[in-house]
C-alpha cells in the first residue's frame, strides 16, 4: 500500500505531498495524523526552513475531509486541528508554501489558504463546498481579511468553486503557472526563501499576524519590538559581513 503522505527533505526544505489521488487526496484519519506530525516536526527542526505542501496527481490538491470516513464514524464537527497544526490558532513561525494542483475544496481550501504563499496550476480551483453537504466552514473566518465581502459571500452561499485565475485576481493566489511548472516553481520559491535569514523570516511572520489581528496603528507601534531580537542577533552581523566579503551568508538562527 502506498504511503498516504510523501515526505522529502532537501536543502532546508520540507516537501509534503498528499498521496490519495483516487480519493482526490481527501484527508482521512491516517493522513491527518501523518500531516499533523510532519508539521510539528517541521516547527521543531531547526535544519528545516520552509515547507511546501501539494497533492498527488493533477485533478485534486485536496477535497477536504474524507466524507465517507466521517459518515462511517458518525463524526459531526471535525476536530479543530483536522488539517494539521499550522492554522491561526497553532502558529508556526516558519514559511509555508502551498502548491495547488486541481481542486482545493472545503478543508482542502483551508489547507491552501494557510500557506504564507500560494501558487496554483492553471487547472486549479478553490471552493467552499460545505453548504452542499450541510457541513460548516468556521475555518473560512480569516478570509474576511483576505478577500472582498462579495467574493466571500459567493464562495460560501453558492458552494461553487472559482478558477485559479479568479483566485489570483482577488488576491488568494500569488502566481498561476502551467501545470508542469507547479512543482518546479514551488521549489524555486522555497529555495529563495530558505536562503534568507531565519530570524528575519520568523519576525516577518509575526509582523503579518499582528498586523492582521491588531490593525496598522497598533502594529506600527510594536514593529520595532518584533524585530528587536533580529537586530541583536549574530546573524545581524553576519549579513553585512557576507555582503562586504561578497559571499553567501552562513545563517545560525541566533
Amino acid at each position: 500500500m502506498a504511503d498516504v503522505l510523501i515526505r522529502e527533505e532537501k536543502d532546508g526544505i520540507l516537501f509534503l505531498q498528499l498521496n490519495r489521488p483516487e480519493q482526490r487526496n481527501a484527508v482521512n484519519s491516517e493522513l491527518r495524523r501523518l500531516l499533523s506530525q510532519a508539521m510539528n516536526d517541521f516547527a521543531a527542526d531547526t535544519s528545516l526552513r520552509v515547507a511546501v505542501i501539494t497533492g498527488s496527481g493533477t485533478k485534486s490538491f485536496c477535497a477536504g475531509a474524507d466524507l465517507k470516513e466521517l459518515a462511517e464514524n458518525r463524526v459531526g464537527q471535525p476536530p479543530r486541528d483536522y488539517f494539521a497544526d499550522f492554522g491561526p490558532d497553532d502558529f508556526i513561525e516558519k514559511p509555508v508554501i502551498t502548491a495547488v494542483n486541481g481542486y482545493a475544496l472545503a478543508g482542502g481550501f483551508r489547507l491552501a489558504q494557510f500557506g504564507d504563499l500560494c501558487i496554483a496550476s492553471e487547472n486549479a480551483s478553490f471552493g467552499i463546498s460545505e453548504a452542499k453537504w450541510s457541513r460548516g466552514a468556521p475555518w473560512a473566518a480569516p478570509l474576511v481579511n483576505m478577500i472582498p465581502r462579495r467574493i466571500m459571500a459567493e464562495l460560501l452561499l453558492t458552494a461553487q468553486p472559482i478558477s485559479a485565475q479568479r483566485a489570483y485576481d482577488v488576491g488568494l493566489v500569488n502566481e498561476v503557472v502551467p501545470e508542469e511548472r507547479l512543482i518546479p516553481r514551488a521549489w524555486e520559491l522555497a529555495e529563495t526563501i530558505a536562503n534568507n535569514a531565519p530570524l528575519s523570516l520568523s519576525a516577518s511572520k509575526w509582523l503579518m499576524r499582528v498586523g492582521a489581528e491588531a490593525g496598522v496603528g497598533a502594529t506600527g507601534k510594536i514593529a520595532a519590538e518584533i524585530f528587536r531580537h533580529v537586530y541583536a542577533s549574530q546573524d545581524a552581523l553576519e549579513g553585512p559581513r557576507a555582503f562586504r566579503e561578497g559571499r553567501k551568508p552562513q545563517w545560525k538562527g541566533r
